[in-house]
């Protein structure tokens, strides 16, 4: 069977959840003997209209990004157009949408309509624009700014209803769309993202490297990795380790990720004092990241909202770094399931200090405690979360609703 998956990002660089989902399922399922396409947008950074990537062909249509109304009319026709051509190639039986944007150009083709469609839903595309776009004060910025998410809004709820199947990653993002868009439960599927164990592993020795890191090998460390934006939490996160520091003074915190809150999150370290049990390692390539976590003691994740499901959470895990997290969305899910006990109280600061000082301390009290914790992690990734899991359900319903 040929596969077409319809997105708004690239497979090209991993650089969030989306991408890492999006890669794992094309690839994945291009081993297991399928002809699989991924149509999305050109990106700046893209050197061609197709690319090859692990067996997966990615195609690419332009773009004109001078304001939302140019990119929604360019996105329509582009990615209608390249669908078309594709289809007359391919003939593809069965499309996976993962964004809304590409999928509009599809659904609105004659050559898609006897296609079996499935949505997979990340995260509600209108609330991920007000999270990462303050509302403008001026009159004539909040009008278009109000008109963008109803756009949004509309484009979703459009795909989504022209989709026969729709799958979620946790019951927090299927809850939040029967009650958006008003969608039947019989037409959602959970199926949650799954890792790569034999990437995303326990450390043998954290100590080495630590240091090849050029990390501090003695104390406590913390690790998050996110996107510098505001829904991260990563301010209350410093604050915290502010508190943490005088609780806990060998603590230490290593950020990676990167975005338009970087320079103030290091100011507000210096300001705090804490400049010293801080370090920014900024955006952490594909092939460092599994490193990163295995070096760490204790993974933290901040999140304020909009967490839809939290792979990060799994690969700490799976490298058998316990996690702290904040109760929102996803995180509710695999915590309680693990142990609620490692889920903070709330979003504020002062509830990230007292459960980072709290676990610390009874790791430095009981070291062997860490060890069995760190086999907890893994053992139940490994039961639960493994990324042939994911593959096996998505492969299923790909092959039911195609035949």
């Amino acid at each position: 069977m040929n596969i077409l998956f319809v997105s708004d990002v690239s497979i090209v660089e991993v650089i969030g959840g989306a991408e890492r989902v999006l890669f794992e399922q094309s690839t994945l399922l291009h081993k297991r003997g399928y002809d699989v396409h991924i149509l999305t947008r050109k990106l700046p950074e893209h050197k061609s209209d197709y690319q090859i990537i692990n067996g997966v062909t990615e195609w690419r249509y332009e773009v004109d990004p001078r304001n939302c109304f140019s990119y929604i009319k360019s996105t329509l026709l582009n990615s209608k157009r390249l669908f078309e051509s594709l289809q007359n190639q391919y003939s593809f039986g069965c499309i996976n949408f993962h964004q809304p944007f590409s999928a509009l150009g599809v659904i609105q083709s004659r050559f898609g309509r006897d296609i079996k469609k499935i949505y997979t839903c990340h995260s509600l595309s209108f609330e991920e624009f007000r999270s990462r776009n303050p509302r403008p004060k001026n009159i004539v910025g909040g009008i278009l700014y109000f008109t963008n998410v109803k756009m949004r809004k509309f484009i979703e709820k459009k795909v989504i209803n022209e989709s026969d199947k729709i799958i979620v990653l946790s019951w927090f993002t299927m809850k939040k769309l029967q009650r958006v868009y008003k969608i039947p439960a019989d037409k959602i599927t959970i199926v949650p993202g799954g890792v790569d164990l034999e990437r995303f592993y326990p450390a043998t020795d954290k100590l080495k490297i630590r240091q090849r890191l050029n990390i501090p090998k003695e104390g406590m460390v913390l690790f998050t990795v996110r996107n510098l934006v505001s829904r991260m939490g990563l301010e209350n996160l410093i604050y915290a380790v502010k508190e943490v520091v005088k609780a806990v003074p060998d603590v230490y915190l290593v950020l990676g990720g990167d975005g338009p809150l970087k320079d103030g999150l290091i100011s507000l370290t210096k300001v705090l004092g804490i400049e010293n049990h801080v370090k920014f390692v900024g955006f952490i390539q594909e092939e460092e990241l599994s490193d990163y976590y295995r070096m760490a003691d204790i993974f933290v994740l901040p999140t304020m909202e909009l967490e839809g499901f939290g792979l990060i959470t799994l690969e700490a895990l799976a490298s058998g770094v316990p996690v702290l997290g904040t109760p929102v969305g996803g995180t509710v899910e695999i915590l309680s399931r693990f142990d609620p006990r490692y889920l903070f109280k709330n979003t504020s600061s002062e509830a990230m200090a007292e459960l980072i000082i709290k676990t610390c301390h009874k790791f430095k009290d009981k070291p062997e405690l860490r060890e069995d914790v760190s086999s907890q992690c893994r053992l139940f990734v490994e039961e639960n979360y493994s990324r042939e899991k994911n593959i096996d359900s998505l492969e299923k319903l790909i092959v039911r609703i195609a035949a």
